[in-house]
């Protein structure tokens, strides 16, 4: 065998190889799981609580299989659902959303927006999310209907933590609530919230999009129990394992999904159901909702 032909053959394997990953990325893309996590966080003697962790749905109203999926969901019947954001990819999503999200709309919830409510996603070079921080945001793109879709959510009953706190009885556990801003976009204002958070709760959760450590920080030292995160993706495109190779903010990769601490508080990240529409691609990290039961903290007298 000649040089030349060895070449060839290396290069020929390669394609085939990278179209191989390339098909099976999309279709990663739509393999939707639903994750299921026990947190010891309620006060002792309390009957365990069902919260539904929605995140980065990023829509697009011709997506019916991921719709399908979204509407699938009424049926665990949580207590309460918290959605941390980009539930948007497209002008037209709110109405498809909503309809999607049918019953759970009944249910108690709360919500924080991420950047891609607010602005319309464009191309970007995916090696760009490898490379530190530039710091630049694209916002001067057209915005989608985020209003459109926090009043939807509002008019349902769902609680806005956009820069506040809120406070909900939830199958008999008081809850307070302290969420922020898209913190991506630096639109986070911790100077809003009061400190330290409630005492006299039962429980204390923190809500944001992105898992910046100064919003993890702040709620860990004001004595929220547990924090809900997304914006990661989990990575999105992971080494075997689902090792994540960014979290596009600084997160440590370790943490890109999963339930884990943060000082004195746990920390949940979903890994999100979506993408942005111009890399609708996943590698060893599903698109996900998590259920999270939560239960009595352990009793250790």
């Amino acid at each position: 065998m000649t040089l030349r032909s060895v070449f060839g053959t290396l290069i020929g394997g390669g394609a085939l190889a990278g179209a191989g990953l390339s098909v099976y990325a999309l279709w990663e893309a739509r393999q939707y799981t639903l994750r299921q996590v026990t947190v010891p966080v309620l006060p002792a003697g309390a009957e365990p609580l069902r919260v539904l962790h929605l995140s980065d749905i990023h829509l697009v109203p011709s997506q019916q299989r991921k719709l399908a999926w979204l509407s699938g969901l009424a049926l665990l019947r949580p207590d309460l659902v918290v959605d941390t954001g980009d539930n948007l990819a497209h002008r037209d999503s709110v109405p498809a959303l909503v309809d999607a999200l049918g019953a759970l709309l009944d249910v108690p919830g709360v919500f924080v927006h991420g950047s891609n409510d607010y602005f319309s996603p464009t191309f970007r070079n995916p090696l760009r999310y490898l490379l530190p921080d530039d710091g630049r945001r694209r916002t001067d793109v057209p915005q989608l209907p985020w209003r459109d879709l926090s009043a939807r959510f509002t008019g349902a009953g769902w609680q806005d933590l956009t820069n506040t706190t809120a406070r909900l009885r939830v199958s008999g556990v008081d809850i307070a609530f302290a969420g922020v801003d898209d913190p991506h976009l630096g639109y986070d204002r911790l100077d809003r919230l009061p400190s330290p958070a409630p005492a006299d709760a039962d429980l204390r959760l923190g809500v944001t999009h992105a898992p910046y450590l100064r919003v993890l920080d702040r709620f860990a030292s004001d004595g929220y129990d547990a924090i809900l995160a997304g914006h990661t993706h989990g990575g999105q495109v992971c080494l075997p394992g689902g090792r994540a190779l960014t979290t596009n903010c600084d997160l440590d990769t370790a943490r890109a999904r999963g339930l884990h601490h943060h000082r004195d508080a746990w920390l949940h990240v979903s890994a999100g159901l979506g993408t942005s529409p111009y890399a609708r691609i996943r590698v060893a990290c599903r698109p996900e909702a998590t259920l999270l039961t939560l239960t009595a903290r352990p009793d250790y007298d």
